[in-house]
């Protein structure tokens, strides 16, 4: 069976996480639109469930790489609606209005890099992320029934 037993277990958690780490997401180079967009594609899984010193959450990130290339549609429809949507603002992007200019002459280059860096910071994020939620369930003492529950499935 999936791992869809532990995570239904952690909704409460996760739902204070997220309230929690939204200040976090408002400092990184995505807004707020586009972090959700990268948290559907994230996945969370316990890794080494079943050893209870190393057990940790981890975010599988495998397919963020897939709307990496979304991130920069998001931003320019937000952009179209009148702003951010209360994302961080100019970190969001490397040069807003410029590079959206230059990218439709052909001249931004093929973003390639800078959908790398993206993608790391995104890996980066979702860990941050999964290190908190470990952190709040065992802060609430629910970390070893769950980790149970992972190892169980």
């Amino acid at each position: 069976m999936s791992d869809t037993s532990w995570t239904d277990r952690i909704v409460g958690e996760r739902m204070t996480v997220d309230q929690e780490f939204s200040a976090r997401v408002q400092d990184s180079r995505f807004s707020s639109q586009q972090w959700s967009l990268i948290m559907t594609a994230t996945e969370f899984e316990i890794e080494d469930a079943d050893d209870p010193d190393r057990a940790r959450i981890v975010a599988n990130t495998e397919k963020v790489d897939q709307i990496i290339p979304e991130l920069e549609n998001v931003d320019r429809q937000m952009g179209a609606m009148g702003g951010q949507g209360g994302g961080g603002g100019a970190s969001n992007s490397s040069g807003g209005v410029v590079d959206s200019i230059l990218g439709a002459l052909g001249l931004g280059g093929d973003g390639g890099d800078e959908e790398e860096e993206q993608l790391r910071a995104a890996e980066q994020l979702t860990q941050e992320y999964a290190d908190q939620l470990q952190s709040q369930l065992e802060s609430k003492g629910r970390w070893e029934s769950v980790r149970q529950a992972a190892a169980g499935d």
